[in-house]
């Protein structure tokens, strides 16, 4: 099996536990799904090792399950999709604190028939997310913005909360970022009180709201807009800002990051007095990452595919540095592999495996990628965990 390696493997150390902490792998394991599978396969070649199982997140699609994976509760509820559809949606709780994920209500996932819809599909139903767990007592919400369907700069989050966004007759502004082109007034009095709650983004602090860096550009294409669509998107979001920081007196287009998740992040800064942090250390810090790697032998991570992308501040990389400052070793598994010896010596990731070496056809690979997991650990096993000497 060929493997990218970065250092050999250590010399044998005295037992302790692996810390299995993978991230999801895109239409075809969840992150729990794939710990499992590598908790199985080492269980197999290794039964006498200890194991913790971790699926972990970056504030992406999955970090609700993550959080629930490491004993946060499970409040189900019906909320609207992104294009009004009622669907059932989950958050985490643990004690006061919440987690809340665009993609739960918002997202992708939840297009009927999967087609994308720029111009209307919209945040309302995270909106009503985050209004459940401020009833609930939350006291600190982690907002996932990854895998939104949406380009409305988070007015749907808005009206999800409670607040009306109105057009020059005074009617309610259909949902959906076209429409905000025809945005007069806020009425904001039915918005929850959010003194004394902490919101927190886990997201990218880079882009801007407006402009060709900006939501409507960045995001829009990828929810299906055409160029003359991107320019109607930009404009609503324009002036949703003019309104947006004229009620909340806060400037926030320009923040890096505003324009994340379709400009999602612009009403969380603008509305909730949120921040932002890089959503894969935020989610390890919420999860105990580096108390369960304290005094781990090794830890496996892992991602559909490993790539210069990935060096970006996906999750495994936050796992791999997380780990480091534990004295761990890490190791990572992928379904496809694109990083040198070099770039992953930087990445404080000693070796990484891939299901492409095992099973080259892309279908079979997602298919059979438990399996697939599960035959990779022998090689992770017979390098990294040798049997004890007779």
């Amino acid at each position: 099996m060929a493997v990218v390696s970065a250092d050999s493997p250590p010399h044998p150390s005295p037992p302790g536990h692996v810390l299995l902490a993978p991230d999801r792998f895109p239409g075809a394991l969840t992150a729990a799904q794939a710990a499992r599978h590598l908790a199985t396969g080492l269980r197999r070649a290794r039964p006498g090792v200890p194991l913790v199982e971790l699926p972990v997140a970056d504030g992406g699609e999955g970090t609700v399950e993550a959080a629930v994976a490491a004993g946060w509760r499970r409040v189900e509820m019906e909320v609207c999709g992104p294009t009004g559809q009622p669907v059932n949606a989950h958050l985490a709780v643990n004690g006061r604190s919440a987690v809340v994920e665009l993609a739960e209500a918002s997202g992708l996932r939840r297009l009927p028939d999967g087609r994308p819809r720029p111009l209307v599909a919209s945040s309302l139903g995270t909106g009503q997310m985050i209004a459940q767990a401020v009833r609930l007592g939350a006291r600190r919400i982690v907002l996932g913005l990854g895998g939104g369907a949406c380009t409305d700069g988070g007015a749907g989050l808005v009206q999800g909360l409670g607040g009306r966004l109105l057009d020059a007759l005074g009617k309610d502004l259909p949902p959906g970022g076209a429409a905000l082109r025809s945005l007069h007034a806020l009425d904001l009095r039915g918005l929850p009180d959010m003194s004394g709650i902490e919101v927190v983004v886990a997201g990218d602090a880079t882009a801007p709201l407006l402009g060709r860096g900006g939501a409507a550009a960045v995001d829009g294409p990828r929810r299906g807009a055409t160029r003359d669509e991107v320019r109607l998107l930009d404009a609503g979001l324009r002036r949703w800002a003019d309104l947006a920081e004229a009620a909340s007196r806060r400037a926030a287009r320009d923040v890096p990051g505003a324009g994340t998740a379709g400009g999602v992040a612009f009403a969380a800064l603008t509305f909730l007095g949120a921040t932002i942090e890089p959503g894969a250390s935020l989610m390890l810090d919420l999860l105990g990452f580096a108390e369960k790697a304290r005094g781990a032998h090794l830890v496996v991570t892992g991602e559909g595919s490993l790539d210069t992308r990935s060096l970006r501040g996906t999750a495994p990389i936050g796992v791999a540095r997380a780990a480091a400052r534990a004295g761990a070793p890490v190791v990572a598994v992928a379904g496809r592999r694109g990083l040198t010896g070099e770039q992953l010596r930087k990445a404080r990731i000693q070796a990484a495996y891939a299901l492409a070496d095992i099973e080259p056809d892309a279908e079979r690979r997602v298919r059979l990628a438990g399996p697939l997991l599960e035959q990779l650990t022998v090689a992770i096993a017979d390098e990294w965990l040798p049997l004890p000497r007779t």
